[in-house]
């Protein structure tokens, strides 16, 4: 499974499908520090030289300016950026020589004078690749007047190895036409995430060396082979996993970090995407009855959504449905658990929700099952994501850190009337146990999971709607960070810079100012506009 984004929401300024040492750190730097001092660079930047023009070797790491990381689709903000590879060892823990390249993007400023310290962007996932979502950053504003770094992280799109696993994207696909809770059915996404593991041993990977750990080193290489002095990072979704990571394990180079869509390493796992979806769903729902015409309409949604959750989990139903850009038929089945998933992904198109689950609840199932179909089978997203990554988290960071009946225990606590079932599958990382025990990688050190002390300074962003990492994770990692600003922007869904124009403003008022951004917009917000029918 990979916890990622969803569908952008319909408006101005707005993706998700599914599926992932301190001792490796710790040699990483002792080797820099003794390492000749003719060793630590290949070539000198010219004074002046704009970001990533210059080779340079640092340790075991070097970069290589050069073309621009291949991408899926077509990205029109990389047409003007400065590109090249990372090259790195593939695990510094247990070092082989064999290495790895990571492509770099650098989106320049728009300024003609851009500021000495740029924006890292950290993708989501686990298994986004960070060079596709330079749209993402720009149209957030983050390269206004700082250039915006994009790497693709280890085991991504761009990355040489990739770890993808298009066999493991066309079984989700696969699943909208199957009871999403049977047994039959995690048995068929096991073998799919076997088959993926057996083909990515075949081809020599290392497993084990597709984590936080590892990526947060890579992130740190980058910044000393680029020869710079102090940047800041902005995570969206996992990406502030890794933010949160990089912060506590190489601090010495981080001016701010911006975070967004929040996921506490030492909160990750089954239980807390529970927690998380019953907050963006209250909010959600306290939305619709907060307003006049929603709430006439659709009185006591939450009790009418949980209903039907125990309803089509006894008695599931199918229908036929077509998708955008296809006349072929679609099978779809939805039960309960397929219910709590196109939810937790449908926060992102508020505006709906009221009225799509109306109509199921009176007999007509269309609108959802034709959502929850265009979402899992789009083709854009077979053979993007780094399934290698997102287990490599998942499997050594994750599941061996909670009991396999903690998924069960947080569902009953949040969700009490939903049946077993359904309280055994948490949202967007359904069969998550079963999947690592056949990807069969070593635990992390259990400091992977240590909360993040720090003063750097840290904008943490929430969305109120968020039903993938719920707005109190914000409040959360502020405890142990002296220098953040918690900031939950109503209304939202998960990643607030790519749905809202208020987030965007206070993330590149927080750049310019980390002690003080400009929160005024907060003020201005207003509920979305919920449809009813006649």
């Amino acid at each position: 499974m990979t916890l990622h984004q969803a569908p952008r929401r319909r408006r101005p300024a707005r993706r998700l499908l599914a599926t992932s040492a301190g001792m490796a750190t710790g040699l990483l730097v002792t080797g820099l520090l003794t390492a000749p001092a003719q060793a630590q660079s290949r070539t000198e930047p010219s004074p002046g030289a704009p970001i990533g023009t210059v080779a340079r070797t640092v340790g075991d790491a070097g970069f290589e300016p050069g073309p621009c990381p291949k991408t899926k689709d077509p990205v029109e903000e990389l047409a003007g950026a400065r590109c090249g590879t990372l090259t790195v060892p593939e695990n510094r823990a247990a070092p082989t020589g064999k290495t790895i390249e990571l492509g770099v993007a650098i989106v320049p400023a728009v300024a003609g004078t851009p500021k000495p310290d740029p924006i890292v962007w950290l993708a989501g996932g686990p298994g986004d690749d960070a060079v596709g979502e330079a749209k993402l950053a720009v149209d957030g504003g983050l390269n206004r007047d700082r250039d915006v770094i994009l790497m693709s992280q280890r085991g991504t799109y761009s990355a040489d190895p990739e770890l993808l696993c298009p066999n493991v994207d066309e079984f989700n696909a696969r699943v909208v036409g199957l009871v999403y809770d049977a047994p039959s059915t995690e048995r068929l996404h096991v073998e799919a995430t076997k088959a993926c593991r057996d083909k990515l041993a075949a081809r020599g990977i290392d497993l084990s060396a597709y984590n936080d750990t590892e990526s947060a080193a890579d992130y740190e290489d980058l910044r000393k082979t680029l020869g710079v002095d102090r940047w800041n990072l902005y995570g969206i979704s996992y990406g502030t996993h890794l933010a949160l990571a990089y912060m506590r394990l190489h601090p010495e180079g981080l001016r701010s970090v911006g975070i967004d869509g929040i996921l506490p390493p030492s909160r990750s796992g089954s239980a807390a995407t529970w927690s998380s979806f019953r907050q963006g769903t209250d909010g959600l729902f306290k939305a619709c009855a907060d307003q006049p015409a929603c709430n006439k309409r659709y009185p006591n949604l939450s009790a009418t959504f949980e209903k039907l959750v125990s309803d089509l989990e006894a008695k599931p139903v199918t229908t036929t449905v077509t998708v955008p850009g296809s006349d072929k038929p679609v099978k779809v089945v939805l039960d309960g658990g397929t219910l709590v998933n196109w939810l937790t992904s449908a926060t992102h198109t508020a505006e709906d929700v009221p009225l799509f689950i109306d109509e199921l609840a009176n007999g007509n199932p269309q609108k959802i099952a034709q959502q929850w179909a265009a979402w899992r089978t789009n083709p854009k997203g077979i053979g993007v994501v780094s399934h290698g990554l997102a287990y490599g988290i998942f499997c050594s960071e994750w599941t061996p850190y909670e009991s396999k009946d903690a998924a069960l225990q947080a569902g009953r606590k949040e969700f009490p009337s939903f049946p077993r079932s359904v309280q055994a599958q948490t949202p967007m990382l359904t069969s998550l146990h079963p999947d690592c025990d056949v990807w069969n990688i070593p635990k992390a050190a259990r400091s992977i999971r240590d909360v993040t002390t720090s003063d750097i300074p840290t904008l943490a962003l929430s969305g109120a709607f968020d039903a993938q990492t719920g707005a109190d994770n914000g409040a959360y990692v502020a405890r142990t960070l002296s220098n953040a600003k918690v900031v939950t922007i109503p209304y939202e869904p998960h990643v607030v810079i790519a749905t809202s124009k208020c987030a965007q403003d206070i993330a590149v008022s927080f750049f310019d100012n980390p002690n003080a951004p400009k929160t005024e917009c907060l003020k201005s917000l207003e509920a979305p506009e919920f449809k009813t029918a006649p």
